[in-house]
């Protein structure tokens, strides 16, 4: 049986969370905007290794306020994806306001950034200096694409990696 750890997908509303659990499980992006209601439970098996860990992700709603998030969303999580839009640098504050509150909820647990939509990279409005700052904060960005399909993989392999080694 393979080892299970809960993810949650966390980021301000409109960011690609769903369409990145969409394309990591299913390898499908559509243009349709769904808006998620609550929380969407996803299942995703990965080898890490010689071992099978299978990842239980939950897509929460996007909150542009987190207290609005229930902390019984996040509670039992072995990590999570904070997603932030690189089109929309308020995106990024609230992806640091919801980390501060996550460490206040649940403690220090293994996260990894994605700059979400880099198939748009030219009207990105994050600049390098952006992405250096939150680097320095100790924080791994990844730049992702949901639509393309770029760099997905690697993230989520990336924080699986993290949460099984994790105490």
């Amino acid at each position: 049986m393979a080892l299970q750890k809960k993810i949650c997908m966390l980021g301000a509303f409109a960011v690609g969370k769903t369409s990145l659990v969409r394309r990591y499980v299913d390898s499908i992006f559509s243009d349709r905007y769904l808006t998620t209601v609550g929380v969407k439970i996803d299942k995703r098996i990965v080898t890490l290794g010689a071992a099978e860990v299978s990842l239980i992700l939950w897509d929460i709603a996007g909150e542009d306020d987190i207290s609005q998030v229930r902390p019984s969303y996040v509670r039992g999580a072995a990590g999570y994806l904070l997603v932030a839009d690189g089109t929309r640098p308020a995106t990024i504050d609230v992806a640091q306001s919801i980390q501060q509150r996550m460490e206040a909820e649940v403690g220090k647990l293994p996260f990894v950034v994605l700059l979400n939509k880099r198939d748009l990279q030219s009207l990105w409005s994050v600049s390098a200096e952006d992405i250096a700052a939150l680097q320095r904060a100790g924080w791994t960005v990844r730049m992702t694409s949901a639509h393309s399909g770029e760099g997905v993989e690697q993230a989520f392999q990336t924080l699986a990696e993290r949460v099984t080694s994790h105490p």
